[in-house]
């Protein structure tokens, strides 16, 4: 388990990471999100020992950055957004040279090289120089570096930069496969590849942590959509399952309502509006994706 509490992070007066805390189980896969200079990439680069919290701890099972970096830093695997590669290296001779960095004893390392080259699909590029490659193929050369040594923790810092549609697919398998047997913290700009491969969310915004929730909750939690034949404010003031009118709209002879209501009160309002003599043509959850609730969380900042 990785446990985060009251981490912060200054860079002189400036507050990069504010008092953040929150806990990830292993095994899970972890979508990292938040804008530019939200304090995403400082929690990552604290978490692999490159900086040192101001204030709070991490912990890592009995293990805490600071006390135990390099016991740490030999747990994790890390992919960088900008991979650093020797581009006039051949790929295998690339990840050689890093599983040797990595700790992987030399009569060990013919055999991981050879599995993460198969595991991120560059059988066809292992000996091509990488400075030949396609960034996407380069992508995948920075993912193998990280997989090499089998670490129980692996950062991903936009592991789709650059891929096709194709690459993409399989980077998805990828991380599902190397969630099996370790805990991965993805951190891209691409919402929908959070919502593609991760469990959970965490976004932040101004360094602070603001939404920490399984996705699945995250997209139901929209309210109910409901649309009636004339207007229902009145009908809706007697259902105590109802605790607010989001939006009413009117279009085409129809009202249209966005109510905040857990999908269990569906029942309940259909059965008071026929009650009430309104005629029911939609009665439906609201179904957000990650863009969405996003856009909303920064939304607050800007309006607030």
């Amino acid at each position: 388990m990785i446990k985060f509490e009251h981490l912060t992070r200054r860079y002189g007066d400036f507050i990069a990471v504010d008092d953040v805390s929150f806990e990830i189980k292993h095994g899970e896969i972890v979508g990292l999100l938040g804008h530019n200079g939200a304090g995403k990439t400082t929690i990552m680069k604290m978490i692999t020992g490159y900086l040192e919290p101001t204030s709070g701890k991490i912990a890592i099972d009995d293990l805490e950055v600071g006390r135990d970096t390099r016991a740490i830093q030999k747990r994790i695997g890390y992919l960088p957004e900008n991979c650093p590669v020797w581009p006039e290296m051949t790929v295998i001779d690339y990840l050689d040279y890093q599983a040797s960095l990595h700790g992987v004893p030399a009569d060990k390392r013919p055999a991981a090289v050879a599995s993460a080259i198969r595991r991120t699909v560059l059988q066809a590029k292992a000996t091509a120089s990488i400075q030949t490659l396609s960034r996407g193929y380069r992508q995948r050369v920075g993912v193998a570096q990280a997989i090499l040594h089998n670490p129980d923790i692996i950062i991903l810092d936009e592991p789709t930069n650059g891929l096709d549609p194709t690459q993409i697919r399989h980077m998805r398998d990828l991380i599902a496969e190397l969630a099996r047997t370790a805990t991965v913290i993805v951190s891209t700009h691409i919402l929908q590849e959070v919502q593609a491969v991760c469990e959970r969310a965490l976004i932040m915004r101004a360094g602070k942590l603001v939404v920490d929730a399984r996705i699945d909750d995250l997209q139901q939690s929209g309210g109910l959509l409901v649309t009636v034949d004339r207007d229902a404010d009145q009908a809706f003031s007697t259902i105590p399952e109802i605790t607010g009118i989001v939006s009413h709209s009117e279009e085409g002879g129809l009202h249209h309502y966005r109510l905040n209501a857990s999908n269990d009160a569906a029942p309940v309002i259909a059965q008071a509006l026929n009650r009430e003599g309104l005629q029911l043509y939609a009665l439906q959850p609201q179904r957000r994706d990650l863009e969405t609730i996003f856009a909303e969380v920064n939304e607050e900042v800007v309006n607030g």
